[in-house]
């Protein structure tokens, strides 16, 4: 090793490393000569700076890295290319026709039925990895009602309470649900969006079973009937996005034939959108915005996983969910939503996954090829 000015001669060790830790500051160039490294000897271990788990991280951030020792492979977290399902922990209680609302690590769930007679309240909330169910259950069990708002402040209104269809309208805050003023149209198996003050009911079946185009909107306080209705009356539909841009998506039309049609709705007029979706259904679910909607599930007939995305102008088809599913519900977004419970085809389900779109932070494994 080159020269080193005497006032830095007493920082160099009988093993000939250099100890650094009473320095104050940065040396100067001018203490070492530029030719002063010829190699380096020791650079500490292999992979200094990586940790070593025995499992990956659960949360790692964008950019991260790590070795698996059980594996034995070095792993980072990148942008995922194609969306993907991945099964997460089932719900306390198995049921379908239930409603939800909130994001995929803050998902309220609520509503529904376990069997032809067996209507309830219950009310659970994810945090991202179980469910936990709530002290407060809905005042008035049902199934076919819709959902809207975040887990803390969500709403809850419509659906059957056999064997009459309802009009009932909640509020949740986190804890316990309070009734509020009615539906003006009592109805089942329609589409819900917006939130807690801000919420929108659009088609569903008003009984006896005939599809409506009725859109009523919410104001934290009370209902009232939208000057614009759906294009398309429907129901057994999904929904998404906000009061004043809605959309509303696939369904049972009046001529009892699945659609595929696709609405946008600016706050006073539903649009009809030129993307229509490409598996039509019903009883599916949906998650994400008007610009970048994400619809799932549903029967054809039969049940499907079928999994489309809508981008404001048409639907693409992707992955589909690991197990065929109708009658579930959904929240979240476009790039991170989630399905929970439904039926698989025959019964009732608890089964959750989440969905992880193209631009998701995904684990990706290094290698030489």
């Amino acid at each position: 090793m080159g020269s080193i000015k005497q006032n830095y001669a007493n920082n160099v060790l009988t093993n000939g490393k250099f100890d650094a830790t009473d320095l104050d500051g940065v040396i100067p160039n001018t203490n070492i000569n530029d030719n002063s490294i010829d190699n380096i000897t020791v650079f500490g271990t292999a992979g200094a700076g990586i940790p070593s788990v025995a499992s990956d991280p659960p949360s790692p951030a964008l950019g991260d890295v790590w070795f698996n020792s059980t594996s034995n492979v070095l792993k980072y977290t990148g942008v995922s290319t194609a969306g993907a399902w991945a099964t997460g922990n089932n719900m306390n209680t198995a049921r379908t026709a239930l409603a939800g609302a909130g994001t995929q690590t803050s998902t309220l769930s609520f509503g529904g039925y376990s069997g032809p007679t067996s209507y309830t309240g219950a009310t659970e909330e994810y945090n991202g990895a179980t469910w936990t169910t709530s002290p407060g259950s809905l005042n008035t069990t049902r199934l076919g009602l819709s959902g809207a708002g975040i887990q803390t402040a969500a709403l809850a209104f419509g659906g059957q309470d056999s064997p009459t269809y309802t009009g009932v309208t909640e509020e949740y805050d986190g804890n316990s649900w309070a009734n509020s003023n009615n539906l003006i149209t009592a109805r089942r198996y329609f589409a819900g969006a917006g939130t807690q003050t801000a919420g929108l009911a659009f088609g569903g079946d008003f009984g006896p079973p005939a599809p409506t185009n009725a859109t009523e909107e919410y104001n934290g306080t009370s209902w009232t009937t939208s000057p614009g209705s759906l294009n398309t009356a429907r129901d057994q539909l999904a929904g998404c996005g906000t009061q004043t841009a809605g959309l509303a998506f696939g369904g049972y039309n009046p001529s009892n034939v699945n659609t595929g049609a696709t609405e946008e709705y600016d706050g006073s007029t539903w649009t009809t959108s030129p993307g229509s979706m490409n598996t039509l259904r019903r009883f599916f679910a949906g998650a994400g915005t008007q610009t970048a909607a994400l619809g799932f599930g549903g029967t054809t007939p039969p049940t499907t996983a079928a999994t489309e995305e809508y981008n404001g102008t048409s639907w693409t088809t992707v992955n589909s969910l690991n197990a065929a599913v109708n009658q579930n519900a959904g929240a979240g977004t476009q790039t991170a939503g989630l399905s929970f419970g439904g039926e698989p085809g025959s019964g009732v389900t608890a089964a959750t996954e989440e969905w992880a779109g193209v631009g998701s932070p995904e684990t990706k494994t290094i290698t030489t090829a």
